[in-house]
């Protein structure tokens, strides 16, 4: 075990389990004594300096404060932070820190894993832009695009690879992508590759990673045992750092519930929106069908409205993502398996159409609001059968979500006093008969 001294910030936390951080002192400032730091007060390039002031980064994040020294030591790093607190940078700064240059290093020297390909395309788009003025040369590599422009770009010779783990490995099942010399692999959003069932591909693309100091630097939103076994396996002393609030959820996002009627939930919708006039909004469906009828709808009344979900193909989910990005598009229909690949600063509002069925993926969908500082507003609609769905993430989030009103809007329809009587019972030879289908309303 070595005994050199490392940085260490205030963030450090043990991890539970075999793996634990090297026992270390944390002394701890008090926001008052602590002077706020900027990039230009850490150890990095002239080069890399340029770079942040041109895409206007002044000061680090917790998370860039957090993991930047310690990787750029060579440490193997685990960050617990969910999205919008800068942890992109907070791993390619590194990176680009220590790239060897092509003349010296044709092959791949960094490869990124992302569990999506609008990730995959904005964790690409991050890393150049702080390549600026760099002769530094990415990659992304994902399913739906055309492999052969990918093998083109492999073949001309790059430094970083980004890519989904299904992508990736179909490379380095062709041949076409060797990772002998890649010093340094990064799992973003571990968690959630691993709840898509990606665990066995990542372990194949590890393995591959024969470097033999190689830097393994995981980001996740959430540390369960999987993601700590996964760990434990490839991982060497990692330092654990829990940028976590006590509060899951951010201060700056105010949290609302509707309990509406399913057949009411769009006449709820075009109310609210029409009351809130949100600079950008994301509605949030749980299926595709659903993602679908939605974006028709609200297409008859704005041209300012567009679609995303799993199905679509990747030129049309990367445009609509691209006019978002732009503030082309105000409203986004989307499913969650494309929630964690929408980093847009400018979100004001997060409707969940939809209750989610897990608590988790609340807090990763009003994750898309109240980025870096900003203030944002979540609304959830919630139909009479999913209240104990409600319940479960007011619990996860140790808060009590705020009672939504609409004026002059009853979200569940009153009977006539005539309807709440009580009714016979149907004859008993109906009782037997099976019961109607029905189409739930959207």
């Amino acid at each position: 075990m070595s005994s050199v001294e490392k940085p260490v910030g205030p963030y450090l936390a043990a991890l539970p389990g075999p793996i634990a951080p090297r026992k270390q002192t944390v002394t701890e400032l008090s926001t008052e004594q602590e002077e706020e730091l900027r990039f230009k007060d850490m150890d990095l390039s002239r080069s890399m300096l340029k770079a942040l002031e041109h895409v206007g980064y002044e000061f680090p994040s917790p998370v860039q404060e957090g993991v930047i020294p310690l990787a750029l030591e060579g440490y193997d790093v685990m960050g617990q932070a969910r999205t919008g607190t800068g942890k992109t940078a907070a791993f390619a700064i590194p990176i680009i820190e220590q790239l060897a240059s092509p003349e010296e290093i044709r092959k791949p020297q960094a490869l990124v894993l992302v569990p999506t390909r609008e990730l995959a395309l904005q964790v690409t788009n991050e890393v150049e832009r702080l390549s600026f003025g760099q002769q530094i040369n990415t990659v992304a590599v994902y399913g739906g695009d055309p492999i052969h422009r990918q093998i083109t770009r492999l073949k001309q010779g790059v430094q970083i690879v980004v890519g989904t783990p299904g992508r990736v490995l179909d490379h380095i099942q062709r041949g076409t992508l060797d990772l002998r010399d890649a010093w340094c692999a990064v799992l973003d959003e571990a968690d959630r590759m691993l709840d898509i069932g990606f665990r066995p591909d990542i372990e194949r693309i590890l393995r591959k990673c024969t470097y033999e100091n190689r830097q393994t630097l995981l980001m996740s939103a959430t540390v369960p045992v999987s993601i700590q076994q996964l760990a434990q396996k490839y991982m060497y002393e990692p330092e654990m750092l829990d940028f976590s609030p006590e509060d899951i959820t951010v201060d700056t996002i105010d949290q609302y519930y509707f309990t509406v009627e399913e057949g009411r939930k769009f006449e709820l919708l075009e109310r609210l929106l029409e009351r809130e006039e949100p600079d950008q909004a994301i509605v949030f469906c749980r299926t595709r069908r659903r993602t679908d009828r939605i974006h028709q709808r609200l297409s008859k009344k704005s041209r300012q409205v567009e679609g995303i979900h799993g199905d679509m193909p990747q030129s049309r989910r990367t445009r609509v993502m691209q006019k978002f990005r732009d503030a082309e598009v105000k409203i986004l229909v989307a499913t969650d398996v494309i929630g964690r690949g929408i980093d847009v600063t400018g979100v004001s509002h997060i409707i969940n159409y939809d209750t989610p069925q897990y608590c988790d993926d609340y807090v990763h969908r009003i994750g898309r609001t109240g980025r870096m500082g900003r203030e944002g507003v979540a609304y959830t609609f919630v139909s009479t059968e999913e209240g104990k769905l409600l319940t479960q993430i007011e619990i996860r989030v140790n808060q009590l979500l705020e009672r939504g009103e609409m004026e002059g809007f009853e979200t569940v329809a009153r009977q006539p006093l005539e309807e709440q009587k009580e009714k016979k019972a149907p004859p008993a030879s109906l009782m037997k008969r099976p019961p109607k289908r029905y189409r739930r309303g959207v």
